[in-house]
């Protein structure tokens, strides 16, 4: 008896099968996008839905060189010299505080609670509501654009219009925006979706381990190993120096 079981792949001498599709078919026909849905979902994706799908994967796929992904990857390499190695580091610095967010509000989301229940409850046990503020928006372009073309898709439903509820009930309780960053927004429409709020992270790593090849490979190319930072940049805040 098999001990290891998957519905998503077969593969043998005589062919691969991705969800029932032959892989040469797929590497002929399919896009990468229509192929992540194929995956995650087991089925193809309408015109629609590989649209959207396509639309948070660009949201997601590169915001610059400060978060802690890239520069944990572009450190890593400038240390390792090994290409793999820093991806891996990239990524292992996405989780709870960078990333995870999109899986904590799709979990909050699918428990169908209403926005006022939600704010509630998160302001009575002091807790940060995931999915929502951002350290340089108030209104977040990315989520603008998504929940746009959400709408021009046919996606937009009660989930998007549970966290624009929240946000707006957010700043009547908190006295100021708390906006709707690009996590909230792809919790809201992987949901509408019909995509399991477990794959959240899976959304986030897909897109920005693209932006995390690019910034490594920038980092091989331009910058010399060993980067460092100068006294400048650090400040030592122990003990003055004593006798043993």
């Amino acid at each position: 008896m098999a001990k290891w079981k998957t519905s998503i792949a077969k593969s043998d001498k005589d062919k691969t099968l991705i969800r029932g599709y032959e892989l040469e078919q797929l590497i002929e026909k399919a896009t990468f996008t229509q192929m992540i849905f194929l995956i995650w979902k087991g089925e193809m994706p309408t015109k629609k839905e590989e649209a959207m799908l396509n639309t948070i994967l660009v949201a997601s796929a590169e915001h610059g060189i400060s978060p802690p992904s890239i520069t944990s990857a572009r450190n890593a390499y400038s240390g390792s010299g090994q290409f793999n190695s820093a991806v891996a580091a990239g990524v292992l610095a996405i989780g709870e505080h960078h990333g995870g967010a999109i899986e904590s509000c799709a979990k909050l989301l699918s428990e169908n609670k209403s926005a006022k229940e939600i704010v509630d409850n998160a302001i009575a046990n002091k807790q940060r509501l995931p999915g929502f503020g951002h350290k340089i928006y108030t209104t977040d372009p990315r989520t603008t654009i998504i929940f746009k073309k959400a709408e021009e898709l046919g996606f937009k439903g009660d989930f998007i219009k549970t966290v624009i509820d929240i946000e707006k009930y957010l700043e009547k309780n908190k006295g100021r925006k708390f906006c709707i960053n690009v996590d909230g927004a792809i919790s809201a429409v992987m949901l509408e979706m019909g995509f399991d709020y477990k794959l959240g992270m899976g959304f986030f790593l897909m897109a920005r381990t693209a932006g995390i090849i690019g910034h490594v490979h920038e980092e091989a190319l331009h910058e010399k190993p060993f980067r460092r930072l100068d006294n400048e940049e650090t400040s030592y805040e122990g003990p003055k120096e004593r006798k043993l």
